[in-house]
Formats: C-alpha cells, structure tokens, sequence
C-alpha cells in the first residue's frame, strides 16, 4: 500500500486489515483491469473537490497519479480494486487488492427507513455497509434507499438508474445523492436523464441497475420480491462506456 506517498506494509501504517484508514475523511474506489484504473482522473478531481467544501487537505493530482503507478507496480492485481483515502488529518493511504465481479444479478428490498444521503464519499462507511448487510439478514442480495422527502435515492453503496415509461433516469444530486462516476459518465452521453423518483413510483420501474465505479452496471432482477425486466444489452453498453475511461 502507499501511505503518504511511500510504498509501506500493512503493518506499517495507521489502517485496518481491508484496507480502511482510521478516523473520518473522504475516499474513492476505482476498479482497475489489468492494472489499469478506469476514470482515475475523474476520481481524484472528485476527492478534490470534495476536499475544497470539507477543508480536508490532499495531494495534487500528479502526485496521486504517481503514487497509483508505484502501488500497481508493487502490488499488481488482473482485476483489482483501488481504495485511496484521504483522512481530516492530511493523511493519505492506497491499496491494490482483488476484486471478484458479482455475476449475479441482485433481488433488492426497499429499505425500510429514510436515509440521509451525502454528495460526498466519505469514510468510516459503517452506516451504509449496515444497510447492505441489513438486507443480506433479510434474504435479499441488497437495498434500495429513500430520503427523508420520500424520493429514491440510490443503493445501499452505489447509484441507480431505473427504467420508467420506456426511459432511463436517475435522481438528481439534489435529492442528496452522490455525484457517480459513471453516473455522470452516462449523463454525458446522454444514456440516462435527471429525474427524481418519488417512492410511491416504485411499481412503475420496469428494469434497473445499481451502476458504479466497482460494479459498473448490476442489473436488479426485483425490487421487494416484485421481478423486474433484466436488459442485458444496456448493462453491457454501460460496461463498454465505462472502459473507454480506462486510466484517463
């Protein structure tokens, strides 16, 4: 792992064994094919500006980059993922470690409370990793959140996009949502539009998937057991899109 711009070992460094620094700040989390990470740019501009608007101290972009580049050369994985986290205390830590795609698709719940969401990817992650693992308890593979205005938001630990009246569509940031990687990678190129989702609409998605920069598309099979159209074709479109951000 890099800790501060230096290749160290676990052992070494103020993290826990997965790869999570201690105490709060922000972070990112890459897939990296070939040791390759897709969109990094965009993920480290990100972490800048949520950085600016939460007075957190990080590197500048070439020092990042560079340190990315000795992690890989370090500790290269075929298929990997990038963690790179930025602590309120000028900290800094990246680890390379494999990842396994989710070939399965997912059955999801409702979760059962509003959430409180953020445009800022921040860490200790204990609240939405609850989520996951709250639906997990209840049988389901993962779970679909509300805010507190009763518009759905997004997953347990991704974005969604969902399919109603023959159009794709994801809830705008002002519904306290996290502004994607490959969310806004597919707002670009015009494959989905912005649009709140109240939750009393929910009958009304026909398909949809949890997108992000891990997962890329997941396509959700039902949503509280009720099956939805699985659209393959789509999910492997917004695969190819999000390679095509390969490093850059």
């Amino acid at each position: 792992m890099i800790y501060n711009g230096e290749v160290r070992g676990i052992d070494d460094v103020p993290a826990t064994s997965s790869g999570w620094l201690e105490g709060e700040g922000i972070f990112e989390t890459i897939k990296s094919v070939g040791n390759k990470p897709l969109s990094l740019s965009r993920h480290i501009a990100r972490a800048q500006s949520s950085a600016v608007a939460l007075g957190i101290t990080i590197p500048n972009s070439d020092q990042i980059s560079q340190s990315v580049t000795d992690l890989f050369a370090a500790v290269p994985q075929g298929l990997g993922m990038l963690r790179i986290s930025f602590d309120n205390q000028g900290n800094w830590l990246a680890v390379h470690m494999p990842y396994a795609e989710q070939e399965k698709s997912c059955d999801v719940r409702l979760h059962p409370d509003a959430v409180t969401g953020d445009v800022h990817k921040k860490f200790p992650y204990t609240n939405r990793l609850a989520i996951l693992e709250q639906a997990r308890l209840a049988g389901f593979d993962d779970a679909v959140v509300v805010n507190s205005q009763g518009n759905i938001c997004e997953g347990s630990v991704t974005n969604l996009i969902a399919n109603i009246d023959g159009r794709w569509v994801t809830p705008p940031t002002t519904d306290v949502v996290l502004p994607g990687i490959i969310r806004q990678i597919l707002i670009e190129n015009e494959l989905v539009a912005i649009e709140s989702i109240p939750a009393d609409r929910l009958a009304e998605i026909t398909s949809a998937f949890f997108i992000s920069s891990l997962r890329l598309s997941h396509a959700i099979s039902s949503i509280d057991s009720r099956p939805l159209h699985l659209s393959h074709a789509f999910g492997e479109e917004i695969k190819a899109l999000a390679h095509k951000y390969s490093v850059g």
